[in-house]
């Protein structure tokens, strides 16, 4: 027989059930537990075999499914409930913003990222910066946050991992079919599609624009794999993190500069704009043209009109985060833009640089500080370690006053929270827990009983164990494994065994193998009966870290030793659907990174938000969050002279935790049910106090109320009067730029050595201020205890003028010290102008000498 063709028949929805189409296409279904039920219960196999998927399931269903579904009572009655539910969240009376932030309901809030995590059926996603992301933009729906996502949609995605027979992980990549996924190709009002063009230096390319709608919140997504691009530059989308300098610059323009453009195709004009890393920086270089070429500013002018609506948050303080690119590569992309906005190439390269390093590439971290006026790390101290990381853009100001303050990072609890324990805080809490996760009253009052959350508990570990257990044994059938392996995969892990989980990428600062230092010491904690411990790794090395990848392998040759086996597990292939698993049913979730460097680490807060118990390094938001009560700690609260013994103390710490706490705290003081008492009574703490205070509705709270809000008005102020503020601080700035060299100071202070507390302390101050008047000025001292060499929790007062006495002006002025101890002390002067703040004149700083 000779085939003359193919075509594909799709189902057709019975008119009854039609609204399932809408559902499909709105992401909200991925944080609705009732929602998923709708789709998965017309076909669990299916379901399964897409990656939970509803579009994939409505397209690919039985005809005959659907129709039986659409006469079965007890689906349509799920169906009306559902639907009545999602049009009521779709369009409510007023929400949480709106409330709080009446005048500014409807204003946008654009927020640029490389990667968003949003269900495992979209891999445009690697790690915690894009699970970030999504549970980001999914809580700004919840709020009601007039807020709009930009990234890009690579239609190959993260890569699929899979470890083969010796350890080692290998990469593939699957295509991503965007008739798939809950995507809409962006339309202009006469119905073309949205295709905007990026300059790149010998060609242009074009990139379409897609909508996901996430709630009430569209997300627009930038792709270049079109017909009118070459080859190659349809593959500029195709992978997330690939490639070489040229393809990350290229990649990073297109959703910076292309993300602004496709948001003016679209009539959007945002109040604030927000950079989630440095990948989308370049939107401000976008933005200085846009006022350069359309509303006749200079660049100095430009920056200070987009600078006070534009915020940065940087995630990472490990240098691979930070993106730099040399000065011929960035000539070779900008030259013709710069020469728009009228800026040399040391101007232009030097927004990228710290000030005296005019040889250095151009780094977005630095240029991100440099535009914008809201900065935050995303704990308490990731916020203390970017102050003195990036301290060096500011070299004149202390580190107690660098222009970055902290937003501590949460999980969206919809997403991550187990229906099952959801429904045990709706019992307990309140119904009300669910719109206001990150009220404390709510779960300070919160009597959840023990039992009933170890029942659920167990329910939970159950069920990751099931998923565990499947997983392992389609990898082993893969590698054609033993058939008595397969087998013996079917009963891994038992409920009630301690099981302890870690699961996140594999970069080698977060030392996935430290728990095998002592091979030794580690068996006997895993080994002695009736109190045995089980551990499940998963996680994914960039394909390009190779030590990351020897992490993998030795993990697994660990897994593989005969006293190992069966009780260490290697899962392939870390997903979103794992993680999902895994924070709701181990016992126990270890984290032990090389402290600093985990600017966050919202995993564990995703297992706190199910009653799991944390162990790990104060590092992060476990710094924050950890009590003594709800989890335990590895390590010491401090920094540590070297690498080498941090892995020492920690190391002890982990082990000697294990077996003096946590095994005994899990397997001793059982009550008549054989409910671990005090086990419960942390997992009980550990609910109440982490829930309100770890979700991103707290997050997006702080983000509202310190950064958000305060941009937009900062940015409409700027913009009034024909940018009349924004070219008086340039104007300012510039001025200041030419004379502040010759400014200096000299300062005597009267008591020394010794002083009470309670007594003041006299200091007299002489300035020479070349040709600035000291009305242009104020001279400030700035004092406070001395802590490893810094000044902290600095007071600062401001001097009185004497006048001008044998040829310089003369100040004076007291303080009484605030703390005991040693006390230091300095003086400076700063320039004043009406319509600056701190952020204006953190370059011109003078201090004595």
């Amino acid at each position: 027989m000779h085939i003359l063709g193919t075509v594909v028949v799709r189902p057709v929805l019975p008119e009854r059930i039609a609204g399932l189409q809408e559902l499909s296409h709105n992401l909200w279904w991925s944080w609705t537990p009732e929602a998923l039920a709708l789709f998965s219960s017309l076909d669990q196999e299916l379901w399964k075999s897409v990656g939970h998927n509803p579009v994939a399931v409505l397209a690919n269903i039985d005809q005959t499914k659907l129709e039986e579904a659409a006469k079965d009572a007890k689906y349509l009655k799920a169906y009306d409930d559902v639907y009545a539910k999602f049009k009521a969240y779709m369009n409510p009376k007023s929400t949480r913003y709106s409330e709080a932030f009446p005048e500014s309901k409807d204003k946008v809030i654009a927020y640029f990222s490389a990667e968003f995590g949003m269900h495992e059926s979209l891999p445009i996603y690697s790690g915690g910066l894009g699970i970030l992301s999504g549970d980001h933009i999914k809580t700004a729906s919840d709020m009601g946050i007039p807020m709009i996502g930009v990234g890009l949609l690579y239609n190959h995605g993260y890569f699929i991992q899979t470890i083969n027979q010796d350890g080692w992980q290998e990469a593939s990549y699957k295509p991503l079919d965007f008739s798939m996924v809950p995507a809409e190709k962006a339309t202009d009002a006469n119905g073309n599609e949205i295709v905007v063009q990026i300059e790149m230096p010998d060609r242009i390319v074009n990139a379409r624009v897609w909508i996901i709608q996430v709630g009430r919140i569209k997300l627009y997504l930038l792709d270049t794999d079109i017909e009118q691009n070459s080859v190659a530059d349809r593959g500029l989308s195709a992978r997330l993190y690939g490639g070489d300098n040229q393809m990350r610059i290229a990649q990073e323009k297109i959703l910076g500069i292309g993300g602004v453009k496709a948001l003016r195709r679209l009539g959007i004009n945002p109040w604030v704009w927000h950079m989630n890393e440095g990948h989308s920086a370049f939107l401000t270089i976008e933005l200085m043209r846009e006022y350069v070429t359309e509303k006749g500013l200079n660049w100095r002018q430009a920056i200070e009109a987009i600078s006070p609506k534009v915020c940065f948050t940087t995630h990472t303080p490990v240098p691979a985060g930070q993106d730099a690119f040399g000065s011929d590569l960035m000539e070779m992309h900008f030259w013709k833009v710069r020469n728009e906005l009228g800026m040399s190439r040391n101007e232009f390269m030097r927004l990228g640089q710290n000030p005296g390093q005019p040889d250095a590439p151009f780094n977005l971290t630095i240029f991100c500080l440099k535009l914008a006026s809201f900065r935050n790390g995303v704990s308490k101290l990731h916020g203390d370690v970017s102050r003195h990381l990036w301290r060096d853009v500011w070299p004149e100001v202390p580190a107690a006053e660098i222009p970055i303050t902290s937003v501590t990072n949460g999980v969206h609890i919809g997403t991550w929270i187990a229906p099952e324990m959801a429904r045990l805080y709706d019992k307990h809490v309140s119904k009300d827990w669910r719109i206001n996760p990150d009220s404390h009253k709510l779960w300070d009052k919160a009597k959840i009983p023990a039992g009933d959350i170890w029942s659920v508990h167990q329910t939970l570990k159950q069920r990751m164990i099931d998923g565990v257990r499947a997983r392992h044994e389609r990898r082993l059938r893969r590698l054609s494994a033993p058939l008595f392996e397969i087998e013996a995969a079917k009963s891994i892990l038992s409920p009630s065994v301690l099981t302890i989980g870690f699961a996140r990428r594999f970069a080698t600062y977060k030392r996935a193998i430290l728990l095998f230092s002592d091979v030794e010491r580690l068996k006997k904690i895993m080994l002695t009966p009736g109190r045995e411990v089980n551990f499940v790794f998963a996680g994914k090395a960039h394909p390009a870290d190779r030590p990351g990848q020897e992490f993998i392998k030795r993990i697994h040759d660990y897994s593989k030793m005969p006293e190992f086996k069966g009780r260490i597990i290697l899962l392939e292939d870390y997903d979103i659907d794992l993680a999902r698993y895994l924070v709701q049913g181990v016992d126990v979730w270890l984290n032990n990174p090389r402290r600093p460097l985990e600017a966050s680490g919202t995993s564990g807060e995703k297992a706190a938000m199910n009653g799991v118990l944390n162990f790990s390094v104060l590092d992060g938001w476990w710094a924050e969050g950890f009590n003594g009560q709800n989890g335990w700690s590895i390590g010491e609260n401090r920094h540590y002279n070297s690498n080498e013994e941090q892995d020492l103390i920690d190391t002890n710490s982990l082990y000697s935790t294990l077996e003096d706490e946590i095994i005994p705290a899990y397997y001793d003081d059982r009550d008549e049910n054989g409910i671990p008492t005090v086990w419960t009574a942390m997992m009980q703490n550990a609910v109440r106090t982490l829930v309100p205070e770890y979700s991103t509705h707290r997050m997006l709270h702080d983000y509202c109320h310190e950064i958000y809000v305060p941009a937009g008005i900062a940015g409409e102020s700027a913009g009034e009067n024909g940018y009349t503020k924004a070219k008086d601080l340039a104007g300012w700035k510039q001025y200041l730029d030419g004379v502040w060299s010759d400014v200096s100071l000299e300062s005597e202070i009267q008591q020394r050595g010794e002083v009470k507390r309670g007594q003041e302390i006299s200091v007299s101050a002489r300035a020479f201020l070349g040709k600035l008047d000291p009305k242009e000025v104020e001279v400030e001292l700035y004092a406070g205890k001395l802590v490893n060499e810094e000044i902290v929790n600095p007071q600062v007062v401001k001097l009185n003028y004497l006048g001008y006495r044998d040829g310089a002006h003369c100040y004076e002025g007291k303080i009484t010290p605030n703390a005991t101890g040693t006390f230091a002390y300095s003086v400076r002067v700063i320039p004043t102008h009406a319509g600056a703040n701190f952020n204006d004149i953190v370059n011109f700083i003078c201090w004595s000498r």
